[in-house]
């Protein structure tokens, strides 16, 4: 019988090494993902000129509040790591958090929401509605324009009806016209929130329980980032139903306007 140690040196003498998979695999491509990536630079680049705002929004994972191991290692004494919970039971009593975050490409600036409710829709245009509140009309105090960029599916999806229904209210309310254009479905990656914002803020929560959600808000909140990146957060105890129908009469009578390119992904919500 050959032992593992033998093995492991075999292995390792044919250039084998222990790897963990990588995601890089994307699956089928839409024939026009390259070119949709083109039409959302060249719109970005536009916007940003104009000194219209251009911003990323995403659902970051749902986190288990709790005193719970959290992945990664944080410089501690000696022989004093965090004690935490054996088990990673969620505790029916206390609901995951739910972070929704806007990415504002040009200012470097970001704000998240954590809800604890559902991550739907009217979550995630109440979260761009705060997020204007509290820094993008500080930001553009002229702005008449404002450009989403946002993932296929999810809560942002370019196939929920609430979304757009929530989002054509947000124009009528500020005034202000809405133009979204979504990232082909298997591309969320390319997102720039995602390398921007979510990485940087599970970087710096990392090997920290989170007990609580304010104490999820404040890690967040406490991102930043060579590139001078900075990070609002609060909370949003808002209650956000699922199962909302949105009838064809009622989508149909929307001030939405698909553009001439790929009018599913790429549209505008005018404030009139």
């Amino acid at each position: 019988m050959v032992s593992t140690a033998t093995v492991a040196d075999l292995l390792r003498y044919m250039d084998y090494s222990l790897q963990a998979p990588s995601k890089q695999i994307e699956g089928k491509q839409h024939p026009d993902r390259d070119a949709q990536f083109r039409y959302i630079h060249d719109q970005s680049r536009a916007f940003i000129a104009a000194h219209q705002p251009v911003i990323s929004v995403d659902t970051k994972k749902k986190e288990l509040v709790g005193n719970h191991r959290n992945g990664g290692a944080e410089y501690q004494p000696q022989g004093e790591p965090e004690r935490v919970d054996v088990h990673d039971f969620p505790d029916p009593e206390v609901p995951k958090a739910i972070p929704y975050g806007v990415y504002d490409l040009a200012a470097n600036e970001a704000w998240v929401s954590v809800g604890d409710d559902h991550d739907t829709a009217a979550f995630a245009v109440a979260t761009v509605r705060r997020w204007l509140v509290t820094m993008g009309l500080d930001a553009y105090p002229d702005a008449r324009q404002l450009m989403i960029t946002a993932d296929a599916g999810g809560s942002n999806s370019y196939r929920s009806k609430l979304w757009k229904v929530e989002l054509a209210r947000l124009a009528a309310d500020t005034g202000i016209d809405i133009t979204v254009l979504h990232y082909p479905p298997g591309t969320s990656k390319w997102n720039k929130i995602e390398h921007r914002l979510f990485s940087q803020s599970t970087m710096n929560w990392r090997g920290r329980p989170l007990i609580s959600h304010d104490v999820v808000v404040s890690l967040i909140a406490g991102t930043t980032t060579r590139t001078g990146l900075t990070v609002k957060a609060g909370r949003d105890h808002g209650y956000y139903p699922t199962g909302i129908k949105i009838p064809d009469k009622q989508l149909r009578a929307l001030p939405l306007k698909p553009h001439d390119w790929h009018g599913q992904w790429n549209y505008t919500l005018t404030a009139n």
